[in-house]
């Protein structure tokens, strides 16, 4: 991957700005594919990213490359996606029409479809595959705020896609098994459905038992499904998956202290489907629970907590009213 061409950013949304940002910041050269809105409000207040741990970033418009027109990929050596998954199909189209033949595109999206999609669509490209462990906030103004940690991570290849894209700030580590580690970031997003109905901060949610109870019944549930399926996922934090679903069901203090040792989240994070409810937008619940519910049905398995997730969610979108502020009993059905 040459250096000296730049950098596209494929759907430059919360986390698309969040890294195109930090690689900019590092001195990359950056090319945002983003919506008009998104391109006038960077061009009028400049791209400001900040952490969790209290980094910050700000860049000036004219440091990046920022348009609506997919031709910014023209002369990319790595196109980065960052688009909702429904989205996958349109901007595989797009990278197919205006990037180079010899593009890398790298898959940061939700979901576990994405990467046999893209390859599909982009024949004689390389796809590779990635995953972003954190959440990203748009506070408006050009300010994107990364709110949990971790590292994104890359499939490993023979050019070392992974290590070149790394940047200070925004690690990314190869792996040998991204199809594992793909599924089991599924399986963590399972609660990003949860907190946006619930409609309260993902660290107070995470406080309260009977919300981990709620979470850990989804996880054992998603987790049950898919290992019929013959799918071991990789867990994107420290602990196995499935030690998951007993320690959400520790008491209150004892799960603190592991949470605070594992995962660091701003007291106001909240979960992208969160976002996506309150801006009135499509979520990604198809491609998380619906995955789940697809193949419980394909095998005559129960999933009936994922199919109720599912169904309050989609009132939700019909609704546009934002999070619906349920409760852990009233996201049961009891």
């Amino acid at each position: 991957m040459n250096k000296d061409r730049p950098i596209g950013i494929a759907g430059a949304g919360s986390i698309g700005c969040f890294v195109g940002g930090m690689l900019a910041a590092s001195g990359r050269r950056v090319a945002l594919l983003a919506r008009p809105r998104v391109v006038e409000e960077i061009t009028a207040n400049g791209l400001r990213v900040t952490s969790f741990d209290g980094s910050e970033q700000r860049l000036q418009a004219d440091h990046l490359t920022l348009s609506d027109d997919p031709s910014i990929f023209r002369d990319a050596a790595a196109v980065l996606v960052t688009v909702k998954s429904a989205d996958t199909r349109e901007m595989a189209d797009l990278i197919a029409r205006h990037a180079p033949p010899d593009v890398v595109v790298v898959s940061l999206q939700n979901g576990v479809g994405n990467v046999p999609l893209l390859r599909e669509l982009l024949p004689g490209r390389r796809v590779l595959g990635g995953m972003v462990p954190f959440n990203v906030v748009a506070l408006g103004d050009g300010r994107f705020h990364r709110s949990t940690s971790g590292d994104i991570v890359i499939a490993r290849d023979d050019e070392g896609a992974a290590a070149m894209l790394s940047v200070p700030g925004l690690a990314m580590r190869a792996t040998d098994n991204i199809d594992g580690v793909q599924w089991g970031k599924l399986i963590v997003n399972l609660n990003n459905a949860l907190n946006a109905l619930s409609n309260i901060p993902l660290r107070r949610q995470l406080a309260q038992r009977n919300w981990r109870r709620l979470f850990a019944d989804q996880m054992a549930e998603g987790l049950a499904v898919i290992r019929a399926e013959g799918i071991v996922p990789v867990s994107p934090t420290p602990l196995p998956s499935s030690w998951m679903p007993p320690l959400l069901r520790l008491p209150d203090t004892v799960f603190e202290l592991l949470l605070g040792r594992t995962m660091k989240i701003d007291p106001e994070a909240r979960s992208s489907m969160w976002e996506d409810l309150q801006r009135g937008r499509r979520t990604e619940i198809d491609y998380l629970q619906g995955v789940i519910t697809e193949i419980a049905e394909r095998r005559g398995l129960a999933a009936p907590l994922s199919r109720r997730i599912v169904q309050l969610v989609r009132q939700a979108e019909a609704a546009g009213r934002g999070s619906p502020g349920l409760t852990p009993e009233q996201i049961r059905g009891a």
